[in-house]
């Protein structure tokens, strides 16, 4: 039975996507393809507020993005260096809360140490904050366009300070059109489809009623 996964493709420490693999072992064929991408915002302004640790009490990383948009800001700014031998020590002394495992293990290969991971979402992440911080320094917390409004609200009404920056939004991935296309016209209609996101449902439900015709009935979802 053919399944299509509408996501980015994530290897495990197997070199497989667990999603394949998990559903191969069940007797399905299933393809991944990706039809969200990520366009980062503000970088300069980030990257200024990255080399000043001093005006900060710490910082909030909730997706593996914002992640990414640390790597970006040193290496357009040519800060490897600078951030090795002085600015991840400034950052490491203080708080570096995380969402998720996948997340702090990004974190880490920066070289700052973690705490929070194991939170499992942000309102908890929020609780363990609020049962921690005393900083009068604001939190600096990278996010995406549509960051939820729990963690800074409950963070908020706790009196702990903290400064947003939106450094990335979700954008349709330029393939996606001709990826669909390729699928359906190698592998024929699916008999399931995955959506992994609302985001990603809006960018390729047009696409997939288009290819599917009078079949998308039979589709399961």
């Amino acid at each position: 039975m053919k399944v299509l996964l509408l996501k980015d493709p994530k290897e495990d420490d197997r070199g497989q996507d667990p999603y394949i693999r998990e559903l191969g072992l069940y007797g399905f064929e299933a393809t991944l393809i990706p039809v969200l991408s990520f366009e980062f915002l503000s970088l300069p302004s980030f990257s200024e507020k990255l080399s000043h640790p001093e005006g900060y009490g710490g910082l909030i990383f909730t997706s593996p993005r914002a992640v990414e948009a640390v790597e970006l800001c040193l290496e357009k700014d040519n800060k490897t260096e600078v951030w090795e031998k002085s600015l991840r020590e400034k950052w490491n002394a203080k708080s570096v809360y995380v969402v998720g495992n996948a997340t702090a293990s990004l974190v880490n290969k920066i070289g700052l140490d973690t705490e929070g991971e194991n939170c499992g979402n942000a309102e908890k992440l929020a609780e363990y904050i609020c049962s921690r911080e005393s900083s009068a320094l604001p939190l600096l917390f990278p996010c995406g366009t549509l960051k939820g409004e729990i963690l800074p609200k409950m963070l908020k009404d706790k009196g702990i300070p903290m400064e947003s920056i939106t450094v990335y939004q979700k954008i349709p991935h330029p393939g996606i059109q001709a990826n669909l296309n390729s699928y359906y016209s190698q592998q024929g209609v699916p008999a399931s489809i995955t959506f992994f996101s609302p985001s990603g449902l809006t960018h390729s439900l047009k696409h997939i009623q288009e290819l599917s015709g009078d079949s998308i009935d039979q589709i399961k979802d």
